[in-house]
């Protein structure tokens, strides 16, 4: 029987920085253009939150009974560990979904209709990285969809529902996607890389394991050095106030020193929190600059 304590692991807390980090710089690039909405960015906030909730908990129940999670050296899966059945694992990534549902259909209400379709495609998204009978996440497209959706869009989202226009803002709120969502797919890499044995084994072939694993430390670093010049570029579109940002190397470097420097197995979970603290840090100090300038 999982207790409170197992089912807050299941949602991976440790992970959450990465869905707060888009809203933190869309919402910036919003004040920066004189047009933060304070209700807005808190809904946004709770639509992502709940779909990186909803998305851990789908990921548990989808790689836990195809017995992807059988020999798991990453942190706790509450199917693959029996500690929950997977019919309550699904019914919590459903209630998650539910909840970013509901503060997404009312920003909708209150912004446009269409962010109904943006909706829809992000809980699929959610839901089929892992479920289904041909889930992207086993083909090697996970990395591409976080940083389309944990990155453009959860950043470009939260700016234009506050802003409700392109123009600077919107360009700005590109880079500023570019540049977490690039980090947010680094966290995504250095967990694959820490799983490539286990799942070579299991049939899922994460772009991680189609690249390898010489490879797959040089793209997590090609990812900090994106996130870099993404730093750059949103100076360039607003202020350069903005380059407070590159603070984020500070953790990031530890954490990709680590990765080239062979670290394997467990040795790779500090990476990434680090490279959690790093998105994170990304997102504030960006977003510092942008308030200030």
């Amino acid at each position: 029987m999982a207790t409170a304590a197992h089912w807050i692991a299941g949602a991976r807390v440790r992970t959450l920085p990465a869905a707060v980090a888009p809203v933190v710089v869309g919402t910036a690039v919003a004040m920066y253009a004189d047009r933060g909405v304070w209700w807005k960015a808190l809904l946004a906030a709770v639509v992502s939150l709940a779909l990186q909730v909803g998305v851990n908990y789908a990921n548990d129940y989808s790689d836990g009974i195809r017995g992807t999670d059988d020999e798991r050296v990453g942190p706790l899966r509450l199917v693959g560990s029996g500690l929950a059945g997977p019919a309550a694992v699904k019914r919590a990534a459903f209630l998650s979904f539910g909840v970013a549902g509901a503060a997404g259909l009312v920003l909708a209400a209150t912004t446009s209709w269409w962010l109904l379709v943006v909706g829809v495609l992000s809980v699929l998204a959610a839901w089929y990285y892992t479920g289904g009978a041909r889930p992207y996440g086993y083909l090697g497209l996970g990395e591409v969809m976080v940083f389309v959706f944990f990155g453009l869009v959860a950043v470009v989202g939260t700016t234009w529902v506050q802003t409700e226009s392109w123009g600077t803002p919107g360009w700005a709120s590109v880079a500023a996607g570019a540049g977490v969502g690039a980090l947010a797919c680094a966290i995504l890499v250095a967990n694959n890389l820490r799983d490539i044995p286990t799942d070579r084994v299991a049939g899922k072939l994460t772009l991680a394991v189609r690249l390898g694993d010489r490879r797959t430390r040089g793209f997590y670093a090609l990812l900090v050095g994106g996130s870099a010049t993404a730093v750059l570029v949103l100076a360039a579109l607003t202020t350069w106030w903005a380059l407070l940002g590159l603070g984020f190397l500070l953790p990031a470097v530890v954490a990709a020193r680590a990765v080239l420097g062979g670290a394997q197995g467990p040795a790779l979970i500090p990476v990434l929190q680090r490279t959690g603290v790093a998105e994170l840090a990304w997102a504030v100090l960006a977003g510092v600059g942008l308030v200030v300038g």
